[in-house]
């Protein structure tokens, strides 16, 4: 099996690189200036495989700040960054059942 890198990556449609914050586990996506938010509106979103890429290269060479980093699929609308899919969702929003206290 190839490592993650290594596979093709195909871009359709906007995308974002998002991972967990290592000291905490909390989601957090890569901004523009190569930092970490965990405010999906302050996400980098790209359009293209290269892009992304670059993206992702970058954020997985900063793993001692946040680790497991991949391409996320996002929704652009009227200049806010949705999540583009169930996982997202529930990973921006939270667990879909309430925890115990």
């Amino acid at each position: 099996m190839a490592a993650p890198q290594q596979q093709k990556l195909k871009v359709h449609g906007p995308v974002a690189v998002t991972a967990n914050r290592l000291t905490d586990g909390v989601v957090v996506w890569r901004t523009p200036d190569h930092g970490w938010s965990v405010d999906l509106n302050d996400a980098a979103v790209v359009t293209t495989a290269p892009e992304a890429i670059a993206l992702l290269a970058a954020a997985q060479q900063s793993d001692i700040e946040a680790v497991g980093a991949y391409v996320a699929p996002v929704l652009l609308d009227d200049g806010h960054v949705l999540p583009g899919n169930l996982r997202e969702r529930i990973r921006v929003a939270g667990p879909t059942f309430e925890l115990p206290r």
